[in-house]
């Protein structure tokens, strides 16, 4: 069976940015464009020419895609000057795209509220613009802004908006819920009436918010109904609570009834493999945490903490996943935990490289030590690498590099030179290292006008500063996150912290620490990290 091509159109770089708090470089939006162009997107929307210095300066130096067509946003003619005489609409054009989406109003009241100009002229303003561009020979898309919401209130005026860019020459109507408030049902009717009324599919898209959480719902009804453009965002980024999320609808489309049996995207099932790095990507280069609850590619999304399910993941791994996590470039994950049991530690010691014989007596001893220490605060689902030592310790097999004696942290408020106030942290740690009594301390502090970094950061830069014959091993890695918990309550509370290391070799690696204490606790998954780094890269010589 012939199977009907579907087109993804990517939005990071333009409706991405919207997201609060994102603001991307040229370099960061070359990197992305590259990425989707890898990935097989088809359309690689990259910003609005002329709205801002970042996006001019991107289509001024745009990269050379090889699969994916770059192209330009921007927004239909102003009233009372022609197409060719609009300077908006020029800056677009003048980018020099192949494709440009336009965006125009189809909701009544827009046209006659925000814009202020009787309906006709706003129907003929996206025509001549549509038009202007097909003159040049340029591939035209039409976002038909607020379509969804203007539907409703004036059905015939936003079916005439539609019907003035599919005349004019648009390739793609896209039919966008720019609010996010419709839900899948209609937007599936929709669409079907639209389709209904003389707009062809095969010519039309899908533009959709998060706002009540079902962007992604939304899209594929779109689809159900006959729509066959997709737009989106990688990891859901945009305005507000984000639009469709790509890396959630591409792998969907290619592995599950009844999308892979009907459609082909461009991306193939090689280029899947790739996604969870991509998203992990746009995160770093956000600096955010991933979503670890995220679908396809959450570092929890294949994460099995109970025993049962453990049991059954070992025998068979569709037991208990949708797909396979190494498709989408995920990864299993049994934790450990206060549920777990002999399936799970078993697994979870193979993972880190230590074989235990079934019915080895450690093996209940391993599960007594975690299963005590949760009972006390620590949470080892969340922090393999404190796991992992914790069962080389039962085991006889954890290596000692070195010990702390003692440390010591200070913390002080004060006038630097510049007279501002600030707030000084001075730690000091006395450690062994192979007999070799070492003395290290480092400070950090905070102000108005300085990085916010504290006891903890002092610490940190101490104990890494001078540790003998490991010093250069441990010169790549770094803290990438830090969490604290309050675990009980009153007299009886405890702080939990967790702490995300990282180093040069692409490692991410997390550990944990408890006490009454917050720097103490701190400490803890501070010499965890630091501990697990040396077992993997100091060799057993």
């Amino acid at each position: 069976m012939t199977r009907e091509r579907l087109y993804l159109y990517d939005t990071t770089l333009r409706d991405g940015q919207q997201t609060q708090g994102v603001a991307f470089s040229t370099a960061e939006k070359q990197r992305i464009a590259a990425a989707l162009d890898a990935l097989g997107i088809d359309h690689v929307e990259g910003g609005w020419p002329g709205a801002n210095p970042t996006d001019s300066e991107f289509f001024n130096a745009a990269p050379s895609l090889t699969r994916a067509t770059l192209t330009a946003f921007g927004m239909t003619k102003r009233a009372g000057r022609s197409a060719a005489n609009d300077d908006v609409l020029a800056a677009v054009v003048n980018a020099g795209t192949s494709s440009v989406c336009l965006v125009g109003k189809t909701h009544d009241f827009h046209v006659t509220e925000a814009l202020g100009i009787p309906l006709d002229d706003n129907r003929d303003n996206i025509a001549d613009s549509i038009a202007h561009l097909v003159a040049q020979g340029r591939e035209a898309l039409f976002d038909a802004e607020h379509f969804f919401d203007g539907y409703r209130a004036n059905p015939t005026y936003a079916m005439d908006c539609l019907r003035a860019a599919l005349d004019a020459g648009a390739r793609w109507i896209v039919l966008c819920d720019t609010n996010g408030g419709t839900l899948p049902a209609e937007v599936g009717r929709i669409t079907a009436e639209v389709i209904a009324a003389g707009i062809p599919g095969d010519r039309l898209g899908i533009h959709t918010h998060d706002d009540t959480g079902n962007a992604v719902a939304c899209t594929l009804a779109a689809v159900d109904a006959g729509a066959r453009q997709i737009q989106g965002t990688l990891n859901g980024l945009g305005e507000r609570c984000g639009n469709a999320n790509l890396v959630t609808l591409i792998p969907t489309l290619l592995l599950k009834a009844p999308y892979k049996d009907r459609f082909e995207i461009g991306v193939k099932a090689d280029d899947l493999s790739d996604l969870t790095r991509i998203s992990r990507m746009l995160d770093d280069i956000l600096n955010r945490i991933p979503d670890a609850h995220a679908p396809y590619v959450g570092a929890s999304a294949f994460a099995h903490k109970a025993g049962l399910h453990a049991s059954a993941i070992l025998k068979n791994p569709t037991t208990y996943e949708h797909v396979p996590p190494e498709m989408v470039g995920n990864a299993r994950i049994v934790p450990m935990s206060n549920q777990a049991g002999q399936s799970n530690l078993r697994r979870r010691l193979a993972e880190a490289g230590i074989e235990v014989a079934q019915g080895d007596p450690r093996l209940a001893r391993i599960l007594e030590e975690v299963k005590a220490r949760e009972d006390r605060g620590y949470a080892y689902d969340s922090a393999a690498a404190s796991f992992e030592l914790i069962a080389r310790d039962v085991l006889g097999q954890r290596p000692q590099f070195f010990s702390v004696e003692r440390y010591r942290v200070t913390v002080e408020k004060r006038r630097n030179a510049r007279d501002e106030r600030i707030t000084v942290s001075e730690a000091v740690v006395v450690v062994d290292v192979a007999g070799e009594r070492k003395i290290s301390a480092a400070d950090s502090f905070y102000g108005d006008s300085e990085a916010d970094q504290g006891p903890v950061h002092a610490l940190s830069a101490a104990l890494r500063h001078d540790l003998g014959k490991y010093a250069d091993v441990i010169a790549d890695m770094r803290l990438v996150d830090f969490k604290v918990r309050i675990t009980g309550g009153g007299t009886e509370a405890v702080t939990r912290v967790l702490i995300d290391s990282a180093d040069g070799q692409g490692r991410r690696w997390s550990t944990v620490g408890v006490s009454a204490n917050i720097v103490d606790a701190s400490f803890q998954a501070l010499v965890d990290a630091i501990n697990w780094k040396l077992l993997r890269d100091v060799s057993p010589e």
